[in-house]
């Protein structure tokens, strides 16, 4: 029967892409470590992102509509896609106008706005989150528990509760810290389908170039 569960839980959460555009719950701000990306991806693809001179942190991967268990993808809308400068003007808090383009394909179009809309929606998001200063010093790379990044967050965020983020970890660095909002950009608590802390105790966090 245990293979019966794995596959009605896969089932549940890996949904057919093209669902309606603006049906979803809540939204999940996505928050990537650029260097870790970097070091994992964006050196050997050549991206501006991990140029020295951006010097960027935490980055704004993307706001993700959400369903309480699963999410939408690459919904259907009306809405035109984004202009060249549209893409471009997120490059700031998104790293490249490349990155702001794939997240209006997969998560924008779920939201029910037009790109404009969905992009300034984005950026107030990320910045009405507080990114703690404390990462942006490192001299040197460290290793550290997850859980003191979201410690960093939580102390950084007074309303934000331990079920409202979670921090995910890619090939041994710490990768995302993920915060669950309302339609309405308040904290909530996530669902159960995206509080999944890492666990790792020597995680690698590399320092902003």
């Amino acid at each position: 029967m245990r293979w019966l569960a794995i596959l009605l839980l896969t089932a549940t959460l890996a949904r057919a892409e093209g669902e309606r555009a603006g049906d979803f719950d809540y939204y999940v701000l996505s928050l990537s470590w650029s260097p870790s990306w970097c070091a994992l991806e964006g050196d050997a693809s050549g991206s501006s992102q991990c140029d020295a001179e951006n010097a960027f942190g935490w980055v704004l991967h993307g706001l993700w509509p959400q369903y309480e268990d699963g999410w939408p993808s690459y919904c259907r809308t009306g809405a035109r896609n984004p202009s060249r400068a549209e893409t471009a003007a997120m490059a700031d808090v998104m790293g490249t106008s490349g990155a702001a383009w794939h997240q209006w394909q997969k998560h924008g179009r779920c939201s029910g706005l037009f790109s404009d809309d969905y992009f300034a929606l984005a950026r107030v998001a990320y910045g009405r989150v507080a990114r703690p200063e404390v990462f942006r010093k490192l001299a040197k790379a460290v290793t550290l528990p997850a859980s003191v990044v979201e410690d960093a967050f939580l102390e950084a965020n007074p309303g934000l509760g331990a079920d409202m983020i979670t921090i995910t970890c890619a090939a041994g660095r710490i990768q995302e810290a993920r915060i669950c909002l309302t339609r309405d950009l308040e904290p909530r608590d996530c669902g159960a389908d995206v509080v999944r802390d890492c666990s790792m105790r020597d995680a690698l966090l590399d320092p902003i170039r």
